[in-house]
């Protein structure tokens, strides 16, 4: 829960009290996931994007100030926009337009 300036009702300690657990073993799970990665036998996605992005994403997870969610969503989202010149509407399939019927 958020104050209205933005702040989390909890201070710092119970954050800690409340979520170390469950973060320590996502950071734990990331961990195994990258030395897995490292142990493949075929050192193959060296110029992956997703590796890349992770890579870049940790950069920004490690940083001092805030906006990491927002910064490492970006990091983690398509960047390519060219879909959206060629795609005429977004309604599902078979739904009528706004208007119609």
């Amino acid at each position: 829960m958020l104050t209205r300036d933005g702040k989390t009702v909890l201070p710092q300690r119970g954050l800690l009290e409340k979520y170390y657990m469950e973060t320590r073993n996502h950071l734990l799970e990331l961990a195994a996931f990258l030395d897995r990665l490292d142990r493949a036998a075929l050192q193959d996605a060296q110029d992956d994007e997703r590796l890349l992005a992770l890579r870049r994403g940790l950069k920004v997870l490690t940083r001092e100030e805030g906006g990491r969610v927002k910064d490492i969503q970006m990091t983690l989202s398509d960047q390519d926009f060219r879909i959206l010149e060629i795609r005429d509407r977004q309604n599902a399939v078979g739904a009528p337009l706004v208007g119609e019927g």
